[in-house]
């Protein structure tokens, strides 16, 4: 069987992290793991403005999706000592935002990165 996208992306990730180990910048492992990204045929956008639609009326209130793998999957990146339940919520406010069903949190700061590492699913 063929491995799934996010399948795919956490094998890139911790690519990134066998290469890098903890205790960098979120921003550094980011443009890695687009790096890595690009290297697996896996388009992919960092960075994505992300409006909120209030009363049918878009607001820029400054959220940025980490990274964007377009209609299929919201990448939340973090370099902190441990994920806290914010983490998640704010991904999964992420996902009904964006409309986008699947989402990836991954914590770069661990010894392990599959310790770390969250699916999210959600249903419209």
């Amino acid at each position: 069987m063929e491995m799934d996208l996010t399948g795919k992306v956490i094998g890139c990730a911790i690519e990134v992290h066998k290469q890098l180990g903890p205790g960098l910048l979120e921003s550094t492992y980011e443009k890695c793991l687009m790096y890595e990204l690009y290297l697996n045929n896996i388009t992919a956008y960092s960075q994505v403005t992300l409006p909120i639609n209030y009363k049918n009326i878009d607001i820029e209130a400054g959220y940025r999706l980490d990274i964007l793998l377009p209609q299929e999957l919201i990448v939340e990146l973090k370099s902190v000592d441990k994920i806290m339940p914010v983490h998640s919520a704010q991904l999964l406010t992420y996902m009904k935002l964006s409309h986008i069903t699947k989402g990836l949190l991954i914590n770069f700061n661990v010894k392990n990165l599959t310790d770390s590492l969250r699916r999210l699913n959600l249903t419209f």
